[in-house]
């Protein structure tokens, strides 16, 4: 499609092409006489650099060139594209590998991932909403400048190079998403969240967090995602976010955590009533399975299976987790609210498995394989009907294979294995 003729149009000032399939005919070295648009969507439209018709966009509110093929460093001309006007600048899933800085002074929402920036993370206006810079090669510390950004909801700066410690003012923010997962940030966790605020998202997977889960998550009472897997956290099971009533996903796999997990230890009320997602495995739990917890799991029970699927998120930002699911390690991007899995995989578990997990009949994955269980395999895992994967593996398990499992009619993967003795059982062992 040939861009210029559309720019011939003097009144046009909403344009989106976007996610149509269109390979965009632009002749870069004709400048453009039209200055008043006010919004440009050409996400997906097979660009290969920046349009040179931006140039001239004094006024432009919102700017999309996500999913294109866009390499090199961002043009310095960009800088003055909208300066004072823009307010919504995506470019992610390109191929950009620097961006000295963002000067637009009222720009809301910000969408850098899936790029090859390298350098210092660079700061956005204090008026940004949503900042993401995920899944890029950004390097160094967080400057504190970043806690100036009083407005801000959404900060997603994943899978980058990022290093140093956390800055503790994180916590002073409005924030309902901080995502710092898969970088090298290392010390402990200091960040103080105070009561009253809209926390709904806290990730710090895959880096090298030590110290104790921070006892002021009490006051995150929106918390839904709570993923602290992949670092060096040191401490026993924190019963008291069983509080936390809208706790769906806690992800504490591959730390240091260890002891025994007890029984609940709020009187009166059910324990983590909407949690879906579990996941405590190649840590150093010890003592009989949590069974208090398990048979109290009411968002694993009974889930009709007939209402509409949603995706676990809001308006700016969908919730994701990494699980082992069928020998390997997914990262699910979007999360069903109908998705439950229950991991205590490689710990130091022993005795028996009780009946009442037969209960949890929304289950998708159950693996408690690597422990020292032992017994009968009860015949209520046969109720479990949503069951995709059961791992029993690696423990000391006796007697008959139950009959009742030949009914689990969505089974993929099912493991009764004893692991080679020529390999040692290590719960430290990254799965």
């Amino acid at each position: 499609m040939d861009l210029d003729k559309l720019l011939k149009l003097k009144n046009l000032i909403y344009l989106d092409l976007s996610y149509n399939g269109l390979s965009l005919s632009i002749n870069n070295s004709v400048n453009s006489a039209l200055t008043n648009f006010d919004t440009i969507g050409l996400a997906s439209c097979n660009l290969s650099e920046f349009p040179n018709f931006l140039r001239e966009q004094v006024g432009l509110r919102s700017l999309d060139l996500s999913n294109n093929k866009i390499h090199g460093e961002v043009p310095k001309w960009l800088f003055n594209v909208g300066r004072d006007s823009l307010q919504n600048l995506n470019i992610s899933h390109n191929f950009l590998t620097s961006l000295e800085h963002l000067p637009w002074k009222n720009l809301r929402f910000i969408d850098l991932h899936s790029n090859l920036l390298q350098g210092p993370l660079p700061i956005p206006s204090n008026f940004t909403f949503v900042f993401s810079i995920s899944n890029n090669k950004v390097t160094g510390e967080i400057p504190t400048l970043i806690c100036n950004l009083r407005w801000l909801e959404v900060l997603d700066l994943s899978n980058n190079s990022l290093s140093g410690l956390i800055p503790q003012c994180l916590g002073n923010l409005s924030l309902s998403v901080l995502n710092l997962g898969i970088n090298s940030f290392s010390g402990t966790f200091t960040s103080t969240f105070t009561k009253g605020n809209w926390l709904r998202n806290l990730n710090l997977n895959g880096n090298q967090i030590e110290g104790q889960v921070p006892r002021s998550l009490l006051n995150c009472e929106y918390l839904e995602v709570l993923d602290l897997g992949k670092n060096k956290i040191n401490d026993t099971f924190p019963h008291w976010l069983e509080t936390l009533t809208e706790l769906q996903v806690l992800v504490l796999r591959f730390n240091r955590f260890h002891g025994q997990i007890g029984t609940s230890k709020t009187k009166g009320k059910h324990p983590f009533p909407k949690l879906r997602i579990i996941d405590i495995s190649c840590n150093e739990f010890t003592g009989l399975l949590p069974t208090n917890y398990i048979k109290q799991f009411g968002a694993m029970m009974n889930v009709d299976e007939h209402v509409k699927f949603k995706y676990m998120g809001d308006t700016y930002y969908q919730d994701s987790v990494v699980v082992v699911m069928k020998g390997n390690e997914i990262e699910y991007s979007r999360i069903l609210t109908v998705f439950s899995i229950i991991d205590f995989s490689r710990n130091k578990f022993q005795g028996e498995i009780l009946k009442s997990i037969g209960r949890l009949n929304s289950l998708r994955g159950l693996n408690l394989s690597h422990n020292n269980l032992k017994g009968h395999i009860p015949t209520s895992l046969g109720n479990l009907k949503n069951l995709e994967l059961l791992d029993l593996s690696s423990n000391k398990f006796v007697g008959e294979i139950p009959q009742q499992l030949k009914s689990l009619m969505f089974l993929e993967v099912l493991n009764l294995s004893k692991q080679p003795t020529s390999r040692t059982n290590s719960s430290r062992e990254p799965v």
